[in-house]
């Protein structure tokens, strides 16, 4: 029996299964639109084992897996997608392709993914971080060995999550575990219990829990309750729960329940005054409290419409009365197209999170940002092993006093679902932005690339900062460059005159910024100079002009009197004339007064930043005696026109 025999049998009997098949799918969708992921994924498996292969089941299939943390079984999924599919499928699931490949630590298949899903998602910031990183383990390498995990005892077999400091000595977090034998309905998601707030009490010398017991009040429900955070005093606790208030359980207008924000006040030993936060919404979750150490913010994770990604951060002002100011998002340093989420304020005012935007080591990494001047905070870094890996790793909460810490994962190895870990910082964390600045020097004409040849990096006020020298292969490096500060890179070498570029750091953390220099034969080493000839001319230099009625150098200015200071280097013979010129405009007197004052800034400029001997450079003013165009006093002329006549000029004298 040939293979066209097969292929005709099969057709057959798959024609006889199909209206069955659709039934089961359908079925099968419906469970899946409401979040019940595992009944779904039993027919989706179900159907894919019998043959049956489409787009649809393949995404589903692995979506089932992928939103319930579950990347590894999600891996075999998306490959038959993206094998089979690739032209067919949006761009969003090469990003979860990528994501799971990392589970399985395939970082380089991941890389790949990564690459296919820049260039079809356009603008989407996730991928722009990974093409400007993409040395990124190399960096989570540097970053990692500033923890060690210590053991804890307290974890059960369901999911154990979203730690935090009550401030009187105990650790509050979120378990499915029943508790007093009593076990809630089980989350059709992913068939686990519903989740109840519990208390242990920290041993304060190594951070180890006592035996956990549920909170106090009327805190816990029926449904979800989880990730909370307290005020110093320990008497104000805000908290994760369900869409429910007052025992009316509420849904979207599509059905499905979301989170809101609650805030509850401890009397005595039990939680009450339970209230809904103003600013939660049935048609958006608002989830994940972090209140400042100074209690006067509160941060948080939320879908709602101003956020870009699948949750983003916010702030909210908390007043003095107690009632609330307006969301603020947190912006494009912190947040993604993915999830930002579960955050978290130390008492130094850090903020840490968790994310799938940012590049990690798969799944939700842990990651840090600084505060910055006016409220703002830094580019988050990376927190590195052993307290991120391919997993999901999130609800990081550290007291920055003991240095003992607590956050949870899905890692290997754990008793449940999800499991808390416990940890001592032993190291201080990277959270300064640094950059590369690399390049390759060659000859304008030839395109020869020069080896040995000089290359003095400058600061933004034409300082030199350092220096350094091309290698073999005409290339030169610059590390540890600070993100977001303007340079200016000067390549020299003898018979060519020197070139300079300026360049402005972006905000990427480790980001290589390609810096390529073009030197032209000449200078002065080939050309006959006699007294009289103009410097700048000789060196195709741009003209050094002055803003109206001002004498200061300019940035642009400073870039060609680097280039005079370079020449006057290379020829310890050579002296020059600096003559300096303005517009008509103003009184004739007034404008040799500042040109004067033109020429003793340029002046000064090459003898102080250049090193200059001051008996090789002269100058004075010519006000408006030399014009080089028809712009006389009363001329009808344009600014551009004006400009051409404040300049200053080098003239050899020897």
């Amino acid at each position: 029996m040939n293979k066209y025999v097969i292929i005709i049998l099969v057709s057959t009997i798959l024609s006889g299964t199909v209206s069955a098949q659709e039934k089961r799918l359908a079925r099968a969708d419906e469970d899946f639109n409401r979040f019940a992921f595992v009944d779904a994924r039993k027919i989706y498996l179900e159907v894919a084992e019998s043959g049956y292969s489409s787009p649809d089941l393949f995404k589903k299939l692995a979506d089932s897996y992928y939103f319930n943390s579950k990347l590894e079984e999600a891996v075999p999924w998306y490959e038959k997608l993206v094998t089979n599919y690739e032209s067919e499928i949006e761009p969003e699931y090469l990003f979860r392709y990528s994501q799971s490949l990392k589970s399985v630590e395939r970082y380089n298949d991941a890389d790949k993914a990564m690459e296919k899903f820049n260039t079809l998602s356009g603008k989407d910031q996730r991928a722009e971080y990974f093409i400007n990183t993409r040395d990124y383990l190399r960096f989570i390498e540097m970053q990692s060995g500033k923890f060690r995990l210590l053991k804890l005892s307290v974890n059960s077999k369901f999911s154990d999550y979203a730690p935090s400091f009550n401030n009187q000595g105990q650790l509050i977090f979120a378990s499915a575990r029943g508790g007093s034998g009593f076990s809630k309905t089980v989350h059709e998601w992913d068939e686990m219990p519903f989740l109840d707030l519990f208390s242990s009490n920290i041993l304060e010398a190594n951070g180890i829990l006592q035996t956990p017991k549920k909170i106090k009040g009327k805190i816990n429900t029926r449904f979800h309750e989880s990730s909370t955070s307290f005020s110093q005093d320990g008497k104000t606790m805000y908290f994760t729960r369900n869409n429910y208030t007052k025992r009316k359980l509420k849904t979207n207008t599509e059905g499905t329940i979301l989170l809101k924000l609650y805030r509850a006040t401890l009397e005595g030993e039990k939680w009450t005054n339970i209230e809904e936060l103003p600013f939660n919404s049935d048609e958006y979750s608002v989830a994940h409290p972090a209140l400042s150490a100074d209690g006067k913010k509160l941060y948080f994770a939320s879908d709602m419409p101003d956020s870009r990604g699948l949750s983003d951060l916010y702030e909210i002002d908390i007043n003095e009365d107690g009632t609330f100011g307006t969301p603020k998002n947190l912006g494009d340093r912190i947040n993604t197209e993915g999830r930002e989420t579960f955050p978290y304020v130390s008492n130094s005012g850090r903020l840490y999170f968790a994310s799938d935007g940012h590049i990690g080591l798969g799944g939700l990494d842990v990651f840090v940002a600084v505060p910055e001047e006016f409220g703002m905070f830094s580019i988050p870094y990376n927190v590195g092993k052993p307290v991120n890996s391919p997993e999901d790793d999130f609800t990081f909460v550290l007291n920055e006093s003991t240095k003992i810490g607590y956050f949870s994962s899905n890692r290997a190895g754990g008793k449940g679902n999800d499991d808390i870990y416990s940890f001592r910082q032993t190291g201080e964390l990277i959270t300064t932005c640094k950059q590369y600045i690399t390049g390759v020097l060659t000859d304008a004409n030839t395109k020869e690339k020069l080896t040995n040849a000089e290359v003095i990096l400058m600061d933004g006020n034409n300082t030199e900062l350092r220096r350094t020298v091309t290698d073999a292969s005409g290339a030169y490096k610059f590390k540890g460059i600070d993100c977001e500060s303007s340079y200016v890179v000067r390549g020299t070498k003898e018979e060519y005159a020197p070139t300079e570029a300026p360049l402005t750091t972006n905000a990427v953390l480790e980001y290589s910024n390609q810096l390529p220099l073009q030197l032209s034969k000449g200078g002065l080493a080939d050309t006959e100079v006699k007294p009289g000839d103009d410097l700048a001319k000789l060196l195709q230099l741009q003209i050094i002009y002055f803003d109206l009625d001002k004498s200061f150098i300019r940035s642009d200015a400073e870039i060609e009197l680097q280039k005079i200071i370079a020449t006057l280097k290379q020829n310890p013979t050579l002296k020059i004339d600096v003559r300096s010129h303005t517009d008509s405009r103003a009184d004739d007197n007034y404008n040799m007064y500042l040109s004067e004052r033109r020429a003793k800034s340029t002046i000064k400029y090459i003898v102080e930043k250049g090193g200059i001997d001051k008996s090789r450079v002269t100058g004075r003013g010519y006000g408006e005696t030399a014009l080089v165009n028809s712009c006389t006093n009363d001329a009808d002329c344009n600014e551009e026109q004006h400009q051409q006549n404040r300049r200053s000029e080098f003239i050899v004298i020897q």
